[in-house]
């Protein structure tokens, strides 16, 4: 038997068929791990810009959620083509916290 030929007997075709769903899932992952790396990890997340030796750390993440960092990277990509902002900045620097009456 070659290998990704699918066996006949039915006991064994739905675990190979579940064999080949996971190993395609994790090259799509380690694909779009190495792309958001290089080339989204910055742009999503800007405290990220020059901290390489932690990247390495994120690969087994992207490789499980590919579909919801690729999402994540797509929509921040949208809203940085209209022009809005990646981020909201919610710290409000007028506010000193001093209460005065």
């Amino acid at each position: 038997m070659t290998p990704g030929t699918l066996l006949l007997a039915p006991d064994t075709a739905l675990a190979e068929i579940i064999i080949l769903i996971v190993q395609t899932w994790v090259v799509i992952g380690g694909v779009s791990a190495v792309a958001f790396l290089l080339f989204g990890i910055d742009r999503v997340d800007p405290a990220a810009k020059g901290s390489y030796a932690f990247r390495p750390l994120l690969i087994p993440g992207i490789v499980v959620i590919w579909p919801l960092v690729l999402w994540r990277w797509w929509t921040l990509e949208q809203f940085n083509k209209h022009g809005c902002p990646a981020r909201k900045d919610t710290s409000d620097t007028s506010d000193t916290g001093d209460v005065s009456s």
